[in-house]
């Protein structure tokens, strides 16, 4: 059995444009490493949109867990609002390391929430990602088009920890990467 962490562990932001393959990357992480652990969002998305794993909400249902803060962070993307919630400060208590998909829009919010925040930046190749987003299926080309035209988004100033990691390669290439960053004495 392992030990509980006596202080909070970090947070790992796994950020990056639509399609790069965020969610991925981290559940192999999380298979990789069982002292990690996965935060699960919530979002106004309908569960048969399919994706990540996620907690559905209507926008009412959304406002509401916000009204009562449920959220340790929100955000609105794509038509959509995302919310982490503040059971995140439990995961950090008792796991070594917790992974969150966010958006590069509140990093900086995190970093003042959290503290420890480490940021791993995804990127791919233009054509890996239209790739990717069309075969997901779940935007019109419009909106695909979109989110290509913000994966170029530069990440805001002031972050303190933050690992370039290109995802254009196999899973298993990028997981070794972020492997390395995190803990390169375990490599």
């Amino acid at each position: 059995m392992g030990t509980v962490p006596t202080t909070p562990a970090p947070v790992i932001a796994v950020v990056g444009p639509s399609g790069v393959g965020k969610d991925t990357v981290m559940s192999a992480l999380c298979a990789a490493n069982p002292a990690l652990e996965k935060v699960r969002r919530v979002i106004t998305r309908p569960v048969e949109a399919g994706g990540e794993d996620f907690t559905a909400a209507t926008v009412e249902e959304f406002a509401a867990m916000a009204e009562v803060g449920a959220f340790a962070l929100r955000w609105q993307a794509h038509g959509l609002n995302y919310g982490i919630p503040v059971e995140i400060d439990a995961q950090r208590r008792r796991a070594r390391g917790v992974l969150v998909n966010l958006s590069r829009s509140v990093l900086m919010q995190a970093q003042n929430r959290f503290g420890d925040l480490i940021v791993v930046s995804l990127s791919a190749a233009p054509d890996v990602l239209a790739s990717r987003l069309q075969s997901r299926g779940r935007e019109r080309p419009e909106a695909q088009a979109d989110r290509l035209r913000r994966a170029a988004l530069a990440l805001p100033d002031g972050l303190s920890t933050v690992h370039q990691i290109d995802n254009s390669g196999s899973l298993g290439e990028t997981v070794q990467a972020v492997v390395s960053l995190l803990a390169p004495e375990s490599v």
